[in-house]
C-alpha cells in the first residue's frame, strides 16, 4: 500500500471505526454471477433533466442591501477581442511567411436555431481574425453516414486545420461516433476521448482544451482569481462544458464539486463555493441565495427566451439570476457577452494551434 492510501486509510480507521470495520465485512446476500459488483459505467447513464425555474422579476429584499457596483462585471466581449487581435496577427505572419491561412470546418446538421446562431458567430469571427472558413449543412433527418463522409472529406483535405461538429445532433445520431470520427489533429473542439483522456491525467497535455471550459478559466485567470486551493462548484456535467470544466479546474488545484440534477441540497452544496461555474442550460436556476457572498460567478448558460421586444424576437438568459447574484458576488460574467465570446475565441486559437502544428510552423 502506497504512502497516500496509507495515511488516508489511517485517517478513516480514526475518524470512522465503524464504517471501516462495516467495510471489511460486509458480505453479498447473494451469490453473483459477476465478478464484481460494479455495472458497465454505461449502464448508469442518466439524463439530467433540471426542474424549470420562475424568471427574476421581484427581486427579494435581502439582495437589495448589496450595492450593485460591489460586483466586478466581467467583460467577455472586451477580452475576446484582445484575443482575437493577437490571433489576427498570427494568421498574417503564416500568411506571410508559408502562403497559407488556417482552415476551419463546420457541419451543421438540422435547423436548431441556436446552432444557427452558433455557427453564424463562429464564421463571422473567422472572417474578423482572416480563418478561411467551410459550413456543410445537412438535414435534420440525414443519416448518420451522411454525417461521417463530411467529417471524413474535411479530415482529408489540406487546407482544413480543424474540424468541428456542431452540437447537439438529432437524437438519431450517435454522437459518440461521429465526433470520434474528427482527426484527432484537428479537432479543435477537444471533445475526442484521447484529448479528453488526456485533460483527465496530470502530467499529460491534450492537443486541444475544449472551447468553452477553456475561456472560462482564461477569464478568471485574466481577472486575478486565485484558483489553487479554493472551493469550486460546476453545476452540470455535460461532455460539451461541465465534466472538462471540472477537469480544468482540477488541474488548476481548486477542490472541486460537480452538481446535476440528481445532487441532493444542491443550493447548500453551490452556497459554500469559492467559485461557481454553471453551465446546465436552464435559465434562473441558480438565485442569489445560492452564492456565497463574495464568490466568483461564471455563468455559462444561454438559453434563448422569447421576446417580441427584442429585435430577433428572443434574448438570451442565462442560467443565474442575474439582478440577484450581482448583489452578492464579487465578480460576475454577464449572459449575453461573457462566456460567449470567449468560446469563440477559443476556438480561433485552438484552430491557430492545428495550423501550426500541421504546417510545422513556429
Amino acid at each position: 500500500m502506497g504512502l497516500v492510501a496509507l495515511t488516508w486509510h489511517n485517517f478513516l480507521r480514526k475518524c470512522h471505526p465503524q464504517k471501516i470495520r462495516s467495510l471489511h465485512t460486509l458480505k453479498a446476500d447473494h451469490q453473483l454471477d459477476q465478478i464484481l459488483l460494479s455495472p458497465p459505467l454505461a449502464s448508469l447513464d442518466e439524463p439530467d433533466i433540471w426542474t424549470p425555474k420562475s424568471f427574476c422579476q421581484n427581486i427579494p429584499e435581502v439582495y437589495k442591501r448589496f450595492n450593485e457596483e460591489n460586483a466586478v462585471v466581467l467583460d467577455g466581449k472586451f477580452i475576446s477581442m484582445e484575443i482575437k487581435s493577437k490571433i489576427a496577427d498570427e494568421v498574417r505572419r503564416m500568411k506571410r511567411c508559408r502562403g497559407k491561412v488556417p482552415g476551419l470546418a463546420v457541419i451543421l446538421v438540422g435547423e436548431r436555431r441556436e446552432s444557427q446562431i452558433y455557427v453564424r458567430n463562429k464564421v463571422m469571427a473567422c472572417e474578423e481574425v482572416g480563418i478561411k472558413s467551410m459550413v456543410t449543412e445537412l438535414s435534420t433527418d440525414c443519416a448518420e453516414a451522411e454525417v461521417h463522409n463530411a467529417v471524413m472529406q474535411y479530415n482529408m483535405d489540406p487546407s482544413i486545420h480543424g474540424v468541428l461538429v456542431q452540437l447537439p445532433l438529432p437524437q438519431h445520431l450517435d454522437e459518440a461516433k461521429v465526433l470520434d470520427a474528427v482527426c484527432l489533429e484537428k479537432d479543435v473542439d477537444g471533445f475526442h476521448p484521447l484529448n479528453m483522456g488526456n485533460l483527465a491525467i496530470t502530467g499529460r497535455e491534450p492537443l486541444f482544451t475544449p472551447c468553452t471550459p477553456k475561456g472560462c478559466i482564461e477569464l478568471l485567470l485574466r481577472a486575478g482569481v486565485e484558483i489553487t486551493g479554493k472551493k469550486a462548484v460546476v453545476i452540470g456535467r455535460s461532455n460539451i462544458v461541465g465534466l472538462p470544466t471540472s477537469l480544468l479546474l482540477q488541474r488548476h488545484h481548486a477542490t472541486v464539486t460537480v452538481v446535476h440534477a440528481f445532487t441532493e441540497n444542491s443550493k447548500q452544496v453551490t452556497c459554500e463555493a469559492d467559485i461557481v461555474v454553471s453551465a446546465a442550460g436552464l435559465p434562473n436556476l441558480v438565485r442569489g441565495d445560492w452564492i456565497k457572498p463574495g464568490a466568483v460567478v461564471i455563468d455559462v448558460g444561454t438559453t434563448p427566451v422569447e421576446d417580441p421586444s427584442c429585435e430577433d424576437g428572443y434574448r438570451l438568459v442565462g442560467d443565474v439570476c442575474y439582478e440577484e447574484a450581482v448583489r452578492v458576488a464579487s465578480i460576475i460574467t454577464p449572459v449575453p457577452g461573457g462566456v460567449g465570446p470567449m468560446t469563440v475565441a477559443m476556438l480561433l486559437l485552438n484552430t491557430l494551434d492545428a495550423a501550426k502544428r500541421i504546417l510545422n510552423f513556429a
